[in-house]
């Protein structure tokens, strides 16, 4: 229970410095812990809890015109994204999410602000269905925002209400399916000065770093998200 607990405080603190990034500890240790379709679903609740004090802790730099494709299609990609994917091989999925690590890069090194424009919405579709399948959209999530050019600030709020809009939405269904009861939001409501801490930690730790920083910091993520879909793919 203390090796949870940690994690799950990582994951917020992972969360709220990059804006994403929380499921990439927190899925596996859940999983771990309770098993897989409930730690998937336990995941999704407490970072759809988590993310509303992000939203208040970003509520200044959260660009919502700019990123309203991006969060509306998340919210589609999750919601349908479960049915969609549940026959889909974990290899085709894996090879998909790289390939547009790839490509980000690419446009952003490149300023290619075409290639950008036209890749955000797409990315965040596929990254709400991934997200039904895995209970980790973080990756194509992740790029998909990177590709609206924002800084680190808008980049963090964008990428709080995006998360939020999805992993609300994974909550809905996994309650209408019965993966989460009354002891699951319970555990939430006992993790809530978790989430507060992480928050106030993360948004310190992106206020001190600059552009460049965050630029590495946010690959370092992605890196993170790599590995894991490797080890899968093998």
């Amino acid at each position: 229970m203390v090796i949870v607990l940690v994690a799950v405080f990582a994951s917020f603190v992972i969360s709220a410095s990059v804006g994403l990034g929380g499921s990439l500890l927190m899925v596996p240790t859940l999983v771990l812990a309770v098993g897989t379709k409930e730690g998937v679903a336990l995941a999704a609740l407490l970072l759809a809890a988590n993310n509303v004090f992000k939203l208040i802790g970003y509520r200044a730099t959260i660009p919502w015109r700019k990123a309203s494709g991006v969060i509306l299609a998340v919210a589609i990609g999750t919601a349908i994204g479960a049915r969609l994917l549940v026959a889909a091989s974990t290899v085709v999925v894996g090879v998909a999410v790289l390939v547009s690590f790839a490509l980000t890069l690419l446009f952003e090194r490149r300023d290619f602000a075409a290639g950008q424009r036209v890749a955000g919405p797409g990315l965040a579709l596929a990254a709400g269905a991934s997200s039904g399948f895995s209970g980790t959209s973080g990756p194509l999530k992740g790029v998909a925002i990177r590709n609206l050019g924002l800084d680190r600030l808008h980049f963090v709020g964008a990428a709080s209400v995006a998360s939020f809009a999805g992993d609300a939405t994974k909550v809905a269904v996994f309650t209408d399916s019965r993966l989460l009861g009354p002891g699951a939001f319970a555990l939430a409501a006992m993790a809530v000065p978790l989430m507060a801490a992480g928050t106030a930690i993360g948004r310190h730790l992106n206020g001190r770093i600059d552009e460049r920083g965050f630029a590495v910091l946010f690959w370092s993520v992605m890196t993170g998200y790599s590995v894991r879909l490797v080890t899968i793919i093998v």
